[in-house]
């Protein structure tokens, strides 16, 4: 699963819809504004970003209201950690080094 959620957010606008959708909730049609595109096209990203799990959706009368899932980002940030910690040693070492240099 790890590497299908990867595969849906190298998408730019799957992570603009990601990017709206953590300040809250909303509805089909405060993406597509948000997004500034049409509504078929806001609907199919909205569809692969469901099927990967990432967002879920309830109706409210006529309206479709998007949320965002978190779960399956918690995993990609679990399998980053490592990662993390090797960039921030290594980001350490350079401050490390530069501190030493002459003005």
């Amino acid at each position: 699963m790890l590497w299908g959620v990867f595969e849906v957010l190298a998408e730019p606008t799957r992570r603009r819809i990601l990017d709206l959708l953590v300040e809250g909730d909303r509805t089909v049609g405060a993406l597509v504004d948000g997004l500034g595109m049409t509504q078929p096209a806001v609907s199919k990203h909205l569809r692969v970003l469901r099927d990967a799990g990432l967002v879920e959706v309830r109706a409210d009368a006529q309206r479709r209201i998007y949320r965002l899932r978190p779960e399956p980002l918690r995993e990609v940030d679990a399998w980053l950690r490592p990662y993390r910690r090797a960039w921030s040693d290594r980001l350490d070492a350079l401050e490390a080094h530069l501190d030493t240099m002459p003005d």
